[in-house]
């Protein structure tokens, strides 16, 4: 029955699979059901033959487009209960409708000799694609932020969610595109698109939990899950258990595989418990992925842990510290987490620029040590933001950097961000200083809207702003069609003033970025960082071509002295002037400036 001319292709464990146009192979993992079936549309409902350890099988005559259901059954008089597949690939509709059958091999790539980028050309632009108009949307975008600099774009999870609005975090079906963003097609159509420009696509995965409304998993697979340990989202994924491990890890090539992404961002791992998951799953990315390619893996982990990027695991991670203690600076807030940074915030800012990691061990408020040595990892191990998804929509009214910083002062820091030899992330609009707020938004159905609503508003009642039930009521409802609309970026005001500095100068840093920085990048290493004073630093790297790069950064509204800075090829400064008072021993309030030096010559002293 198996047509042997199809291509050998990466092939997912669980799930639908073509064996021809007019044949498809059905797998389902559930060892807690006493029998299932599927029932394929126009197709009745066919028993599906238990095989090992909890797997159920069935071949039907359909093909590409099916539309399909699992009938689970508790016991012989159960009626049973319809299921999606959760590995569909796409759904016809939303959570609770029928899975699709799905061809990987329909789509006609054009650009099949792209093997990526190198990771320390990364330039990368978050964005959310439902707020960008759907993947249509994001592919229109594409020619202008190959020619502002941008060298990666991320998309914020695109698995299928509960509605049509969602930040993606509530996935339940990791495979399948979510339905009003565009088909499976149509995500490798804005891949292949990209690739024509020379930009690489990254994907953030979520694999600590499933959203609560359309996890059925628990009905028919309750190994999935174990309650002794419990995470933010509900009960613990079971990672001790081989099939669960398979599940992520099949999901995770398929993305790599079958749509071509550059790269994955893993949500959260440590709410994953087993460590040595994550170690699996990088092992067997890098056996399966085609050596040549460039594909670049990197973590979202509050651990800190170092050792996942001292082997060929994982190639850096997202620096929450390094943000955090930006933020303290620039906005002197001191709250939920940023209570992490205050204290010495100029002298943890010293460590970030110096060793990567601030917390490498030490204590939290809340008195857990978290975090290991990190100062031999390289420069580019470590992804570096001013904003991003989390600590602009996790805010109660969703307030950028634009509208909570001094203006000058929020020009230094991007100084420092687009030109130290770290990483860089933007997070959409943030290029031209856009004020439009992105927001926490859903669509839920009204019981759960209501919940989360309320739970959303309860999460800030210990922040000094919103102690009050009337000042909480004013909180955005996640649920409400204007939260949403509110937070699509206002693209249209970029080319207009006060947006079009904004606009240039960062076109600027990042052609500097390119041509001066990025060609220096691999094995660089740090040289150390000094405070000036409060809220004032400088920080020295070399460079693999024996130069030296300096930026001082002075975010408070004080002059600070500085010595021994500045004798190189001034690569830019936040604002005219700047640079001439380094050189006359000062560093002006809200000033940054960046240097490239041939000759390691000169001590800076403050």
């Amino acid at each position: 029955m198996k047509d042997e001319t199809r291509q050998a292709i990466f092939a997912p464990t669980y799930g639908a699979h073509l064996l021809d146009t007019e044949h498809t192979r059905f797998v389902f993992w559930a060892p807690s059901a006493h029998a299932v079936h599927v029932e394929v549309e126009g197709h009745g409902s066919q028993p599906m033959q238990p095989t090992t350890e909890g797997h159920y099988q069935a071949e039907v005559a359909c093909g590409h487009g099916a539309r399909y259901r699992y009938r689970v059954f508790a016991s012989d008089d159960d009626e049973g209960t319809l299921v999606p597949d959760p590995a569909s690939r796409a759904q016809d509709g939303d959570i609770d409708g029928p899975s699709l059958v799905i061809d990987p091999q329909r789509y006609q790539w054009r650009h099949t000799e792209w093997k990526g980028r190198p990771w320390h050309e990364t330039v990368l632009y978050e964005l959310h694609v439902g707020t960008l108009g759907g993947l249509a949307g994001v592919r229109e975008k594409l020619p202008y932020l190959a020619e502002l600099g941008i060298t990666a774009i991320e998309l914020m999870p695109v698995s299928e969610f509960p509605g049509g609005r969602n930040w993606g975090y509530d996935g339940v079906l990791p495979y399948a595109v979510e339905a009003s963003y565009g088909s499976p097609d149509d995500m490798k159509a804005l891949i292949d698109e990209a690739h024509a420009h020379g930009l690489m696509v990254f994907l953030d995965v979520v694999y600590n939990h499933f959203g609560p409304d359309g996890n059925y998993l628990a009905t028919y697979a309750d190994a999935f899950f174990r309650e002794d340990l419990q995470t933010p989202w509900g009960p613990s994924i079971d990672f001790r258990e081989p099939h669960v491990r398979r599940y992520f890890i099949d999901n995770a090539l398929m993305w790599l595989q079958e749509y071509r992404f550059d790269g994955l961002r893993f949500d959260a791992v440590h709410a994953i418990s087993e460590r040595d998951f994550l170690v699996e799953m990088a092992q067997e990315i890098r056996r399966h992925v085609d050596p040549q390619r460039h594909v670049h893996l990197v973590l979202e982990n509050e651990g800190n842990n170092a050792s996942l990027l001292d082997a060929d695991h994982y190639t850096a991670q997202w620096s929450d510290d390094w943000h955090n203690v930006m933020h303290v600076l620039l906005t002197d807030e001191h709250e939920g987490y940023y209570a992490d940074f205050v204290e010495d915030a100029t002298a943890k800012l010293v460590r970030c620029l110096s060793e990567g990691f601030i917390y490498q061990g030490e204590r939290s408020r809340h008195g857990h040590t978290r975090g290991e040595p990190s100062a031999h990892l390289p420069t580019s191990a470590f992804v570096i933001f001013l904003q991003n998804h989390d600590q602009t929509g996790n805010r109660a009214l969703g307030e950028r950097l634009s509208v909570l910083a001094d203006p000058d002062a929020l020009v230094a820091a991007s100084v420092l961000l687009l030109l130290s030899p770290m990483v860089p992330l933007l997070f959409m609009g943030e290029e031209w200083g856009s004020t439009r707020p992105f927001l926490f938004f859903t669509e839920h159905n009204d019981a759960l809207a209501e919940a989360v609503r309320e739970g959303r508003r309860a999460e800030f009642a210990d922040f000094s702003a919103f102690q009050d039930e009337a000042t909480r009521s004013r909180i955005p409802d996640p649920n409400a069609p204007l939260t949403f609309e509110d937070s699509v970026p206002d693209y249209q005001l970029r080319e207009t003033p006060p947006h079009d500095d904004w606009l240039d100068r960062t076109r600027t840093l990042l052609r500097l970025r390119h041509h001066d920085i990025v060609p220096r990048l691999p094995g660089t290493r740090s040289l150390g960082a000094q405070a000036l004073g409060d809220k004032a630093v400088v920080a020295r790297w070399r460079m693999n071509d024996g130069s030296r790069l300096t930026i001082a950064l002075n975010l408070s509204g004080s002059e600070v002295p500085v010595h021994g800075v500045g004798d190189g090829r001034c690569l830019f400064e936040s604002r005219p002037g700047v640079a001439g008072g380094v050189a006359e021993g000062r560093l002006v309030p809200h000033g940054a400036a960046a240097w490239l030096d041939s000759e390691d010559t000169n001590e800076v002293t403050a």
